[in-house]
């Protein structure tokens, strides 16, 4: 069985008022219904108020997947201004307190937080999601079984929630700490099979305690609505090239497991255990800290986890013809990712004598301006 790997991307953004560098509270039904307007697809509103989903098209070429992506941002940006608003890629917000954020008011997400009450009132995160067509479900359960050890890599070269309620929380990926409070999150249990998954899901869901399996949150899932493997690990990236690496690098490891059915076969309780261990360690250094590797009872770091995985899916990144971008992971590990960016410019904004609200004010405009690929503007 073969198939083309086509791939599509989500990320979430927050929508900031651009004066206050806080998330919004006025105008936000006026821009995202002018979104609506002048977008017509790819754009959604998310469980918080003041937060926005981007969706691209399905696709099998990356640089197609790029343009599409760029753009997204760019018209959103462009809109957002019209009504003295920002949007801003990070999986956390360095200002926002989460007993001031709105919740949506669809009934979807109504319902949501109806069942999740405070829990779903302090999810203030934005987090990326990538796609990657696998048609057979039976092998959908296998992969998302074996990608598991390879989670922890793909949160630390996404990085960029280093705060929180206006605090530096010591993590560069504090995202999945306030995400992992929701029922339903962090690794999946290692299915038998697709028809054990479907048990799980077809039991809550005949218990009512779920609508569906769009209500199960893991850092991995097979999606509802389409034939695809969903990465939900990721903190939503910053820059582009990192969004773009991350969705790639995904991408080559799904194709893999996928074309080496042995390759990590056989997970076990310990297995995930450990996975788990090496995304808290992900969460607390992101590319600075090292992985426990099962097999040779050590810790690696993840520079060199990062080579060898690449070596490993250098022939899938050809077949994909998506080398360029798969060689942007090791451009993240080189300069940083957008935590470290973000806690470089807040340490010296505080060596400048700025208080911790304009130390983090600062930080907010480097992030708005370089998640639409605009110079930043020093206040």
């Amino acid at each position: 069985m073969s198939w083309d790997y086509k791939f599509g991307i989500e990320e979430e953004y927050f929508v900031n008022d651009a004066s206050k560098r806080d998330v919004a509270k006025g105008k936000i039904k006026e821009f995202f219904a002018s979104c609506r307007d002048k977008l017509s697809t790819g754009v959604e509103p998310e469980m918080l108020e003041p937060q926005i989903e981007i969706a691209t098209s399905p696709a099998v070429d990356s640089s197609e997947a790029r343009a599409q992506l760029a753009g997204l941002r760019s018209s959103v940006g462009a809109i957002a201004r019209d009504y003295n608003l920002s949007i801003m890629a990070a999986g956390t917000h360095p200002l926002a307190v989460w007993t001031r954020v709105r919740a949506n008011t669809q009934a979807r997400y109504g319902k949501v937080m109806h069942d999740l009450q405070m829990i779903g009132s302090r999810t203030v995160v934005c987090g990326m999601h990538v796609h990657v067509e696998v048609p057979d479900p039976e092998v959908r359960i296998d992969i998302m079984n074996r990608i598991q050890r390879y989670l922890p890599l793909l949160l630390a070269l996404s990085t960029s929630s280093p705060f929180w309620q206006s605090q530096r929380t010591g993590l560069l990926g504090y995202r999945l700490a306030a995400f992992r409070e929701l029922p339903r999150t962090g690794l999946p249990d290692l299915f038998q099979d697709a028809a054990d998954y479907q048990r799980y899901i077809d039991t809550l869901v005949a218990a009512r305690a779920i609508e569906n399996s769009s209500y199960v949150w893991w850092l991995i899932r097979p999606s509802l609505k389409f034939p695809t493997l969903e990465l939900r690990v990721a903190d939503s990236c910053t820059r582009v090239d990192d969004t773009m690496a991350i969705a790639t690098l995904y991408r080559c490891l799904v194709r893999h497991l996928h074309r080496n059915p042995t390759l990590h076969a056989g997970q076990t309780g310990a297995s995930r255990a450990i996975n788990d261990e090496n995304g808290w360690r992900a969460q607390r250094y992101g590319i600075h800290g090292s992985f426990v590797d099962e097999a040779t009872r050590s810790a690696k770091p993840v520079r060199q986890i990062l080579d060898e995985t690449l070596d490993m899916i250098a022939d899938d990144a050809k077949a994909l013809g998506c080398e360029r971008e798969l060689d942007m992971a090791r451009w993240i590990v080189a300069r940083g990712t957008s935590a470290d960016q973000q806690l470089n410019l807040f340490t010296e904004a505080l060596g400048r004598g700025l208080s911790n609200r304009d130390a983090l004010a600062g930080v907010v405009d480097w992030l708005s301006a370089e998640t639409i690929g605009e110079a930043v503007v020093r206040h």
